[in-house]
């Protein structure tokens, strides 16, 4: 990665090093892995539990009914699912 001050530029598929990493200024720790990690939430809607499923950024991308749904969701859509506490 470039010294870029133009935060739209962060690359999305490549492994960035630690000193990289450190550079990253919050908008493109924001972005950084938005096309490929995915989180979930608890959610009710009109009465019924069920789990909204968020990019990193925070976007939301989708709801399913369970987290076992929701988690193969992630998954067949080539992403990976984060653990958020």
């Amino acid at each position: 990665m470039t010294d870029q001050t133009d935060d739209t530029d962060l690359p999305q598929d490549q492994a960035l090093t630690a000193a990289e990493l450190k550079r990253l200024s919050p908008l493109d720790w924001a972005r950084y892995g938005t096309q490929h990690i995915a989180y979930v939430r608890p959610v009710v809607v009109n009465g019924q539990a069920g789990v909204s499923i968020h990019a990193a950024d925070g976007t939301p991308i989708g709801a399913a009914p369970s987290l076992d749904l929701a988690t193969a969701a992630i998954t067949q859509h080539g992403m990976g699912a984060a653990l958020v506490h």
